[in-house]
């Protein structure tokens, strides 16, 4: 379990950077794909409070990540995993991290699949089921997929085997194709026929059928269930707004849109 102090150290810092004339500031914002809907809102909620900017961009965590750590101007960093935000720290970006919100795997299914959490890695292991995912290091989806990949041994001897070497790498990584400007990336993936199932948050499911009904999401069973935990870094050097932007997202506005786009907040601890 990681430590609650860090919710202290994020205040302690705020605290003393506000000794200084707070002004209203441009923050900039990288976050992952999977937070693109709520934590727009978050953000929104955030300058119609504070009267700051703040500029967002979303994508791969990982890619992200590497963007940071070549120079790119970035002030708040939210992951789909607290690897990346991690290594920022090991390197000197800055610190601490904070774990704002949870999530979980889901498989969104073609309506013709026939599928239930009980028949899920049966249907996954057949050949004749295009089996998507996202793509692993670039995109922390594409690593909790391979997580569960490596539980289906457990299940089913030779599963992981048979998985990696299926799955089709279909979003996250740096050359992916793209969904057109305003569509939900794996409503347009499954809609475009791209895959028969597909592997991805549970949030991006509920957001991808409310684009495209008929998709099925189905829930992992508990023998392959994998959690992702979300990572929270406020980068070296930033604005004293930026903090203020960092304590809003774990604060009750933030986590209650978490909460209603899906996530698990609410007594989460912090690294």
């Amino acid at each position: 379990m990681v430590r609650i102090g860090v919710l202290v150290s994020l205040f302690v810092s705020f605290v003393m950077l506000s000794t200084a004339h707070a002004q209203s500031e441009t923050i900039r914002l990288y976050a992952a794909g999977s937070l693109k809907a709520a934590l727009g809102e978050v953000a929104r909620a955030f300058e119609q409070a504070t009267g700051n900017t703040v500029e967002s961009e979303f994508g791969p965590s990982g890619l992200l990540r590497e963007r940071i750590e070549k120079g790119e101007a970035v002030h708040v960093f939210a992951s789909a995993n607290m690897a990346h935000p991690l290594t920022l720290v090991e390197k000197g970006f800055g610190q601490p991290v904070a774990l704002f919100a949870r999530n979980n795997l889901c498989a969104l299914a073609q309506a013709e699949v026939q599928v239930g959490p009980e028949t899920l890695l049966g249907v996954m292991l057949d050949e004749q089921i295009r089996l998507g995912t996202s793509t692993p290091k670039a995109d922390p989806s594409g690593d909790y997929a391979w997580e569960l990949f490596a539980k289906a041994d457990a299940v089913k001897a030779g599963s992981t085997a048979v998985l990696t070497g299926k799955a089709l790498q279909l979003t996250g990584g740096p050359d992916s194709a793209k969904a057109p400007e305003g569509r939900n990336q794996y409503a347009w993936v499954m809609e475009e026929k791209k895959a028969d199932l597909f592997l991805t948050y549970c949030t991006n499911g509920v957001l991808a059928r409310k684009e495209v009904p008929a998709l099925q999401l189905v829930q992992i069973p508990p023998s392959l269930s994998v959690g992702a935990d979300y990572g929270l870094l406020v980068l070296r050097d930033a604005p004293v707004e930026a903090w203020r932007l960092a304590l809003f997202i774990l604060g009750p506005d933030g986590q209650r849109i978490l909460a209603e786009y899906g996530f698990t907040v609410g007594g989460l601890s912090n690294q």
